[in-house]
């Protein structure tokens, strides 16, 4: 009988120390996330599970071309996951199939590189957007499929959930994800 209530006691301290530290990195450092739907294909494919990380961007601001994972404004309680293409206080054109930029303390455009796509993407729309000082624009990988800020606007930064981090499944795709690098030319 006593045997039995030690290895209780074990089991229970055992459970205790576990949640006290796996709480904590879910609700504050990680997060999973399975992707839904086809607005990130090829890049990221439906079925796909992401972690997220939640502590980046509390010690510097999210940049071009890092996938974020947000809430959606209009029903917090939908997650969506887009590409950021434009940052806070510039604006973003997009016309004749071309995503351009004014950046902050520039005074034409650029277009954006956007070497991630597959050659045969097409971006639609006719959308000038200025973004204020607290808003991303952001927009799926596979463009014709995808529902962002082309149709919903801009998205605040309080908004944001985390990056994306690492694929962590299927196992034949799991990998660190990397960063994608732009190229603007005028």
């Amino acid at each position: 009988m006593e045997r039995e209530h030690f290895s209780f006691l074990e089991l229970l301290k055992v459970a205790l120390i576990s949640l006290a530290i796996v709480l904590p990195i879910r609700y504050f450092l990680m997060q999973p996330f399975f992707v839904k739907g086809a607005s990130m294909e090829p890049n990221y494919e439906d079925g796909q599970y992401l972690i997220i990380d939640e502590i980046s961007w509390r010690f510097r601001e999210p940049k071009r071309g890092e996938v974020t994972v947000f809430k959606y404004s209009k029903d917090t309680s939908q997650y969506y996951i887009k590409r950021i293409i434009g940052l806070p206080n510039e604006t973003i054109k997009i016309e004749n199939n071309q995503v351009s930029v004014l950046m902050v303390g520039t005074s034409s455009f650029e277009k954006l590189e956007e070497k991630y796509l597959d050659s045969t993407q097409i971006t639609e729309g006719d959308v000038t957007v200025k973004l204020a000082d607290d808003e991303y624009f952001v927009m799926g990988d596979n463009r014709l499929a995808s529902y962002d800020s082309r149709r919903f606007g801009p998205v605040q930064r309080s908004y944001f959930v985390g990056r994306a981090w690492i694929r962590a499944w299927p196992f034949g795709a799991a990998v660190l994800l990397p960063s994608v690098q732009y190229s603007l030319n005028k």
